[in-house]
């Protein structure tokens, strides 16, 4: 008899590509916390697919396949993205990244919407948000700020 597998709780997983994905991998473990799951190396020791989880979330990563439309955030001529992530103590998140030579673009700082955030990015450039709730604040408190803001 054949088990049914677990079902997949996460129904939205960014997948990325870099053109060096073995060193972002390593980066983004040492860095900001992520941990490997799980990786399937190609003979030409690329990356076919590899499996990264924080905080019980899971992001895939791969290496750039040109020939599959799939190249690194180095080579884009725009940011086309950036990945969100919740952690549970943003400050001390920052100081380990910030140590483990992350570029950071923004340091922490309480955000209207109730979140403190910071901005940082990986060896290839793909943009990295790190928040960490603080307060819950309603819709339209948040927009009675952005309102009073102009």
């Amino acid at each position: 008899m054949t088990e049914s597998p677990a079902p997949i709780e996460q129904r939205i997983v960014p997948a990325l590509s870099y053109d060096d994905a073995p060193a972002v991998i390593e980066f983004l473990c040492r860095a900001f916390g992520f941990e490997e799951r799980f990786r399937l190396d190609m003979p030409d020791g690329s990356v076919g697919h590899a499996s990264l989880t924080i905080g019980g979330a899971e992001i895939t990563l791969a290496s750039a396949y040109p020939e599959g439309g799939l190249g690194g955030p180095a080579g884009l001529p725009h940011l086309h993205a950036s990945i969100l992530v919740y952690v549970d103590d943003v400050d001390a998140h920052f100081a380990h990244a910030q140590s483990e030579g992350a570029t950071i673009l923004q340091e922490p700082e309480d955000q209207f919407y109730g979140d403190r955030t910071y901005r940082a990015t990986d060896p290839e450039g793909g943009r990295w948000w790190f928040h960490q709730q603080m307060t819950e604040v309603s819709a339209e408190d948040m927009q009675a700020s952005i309102d009073s803001a102009e």
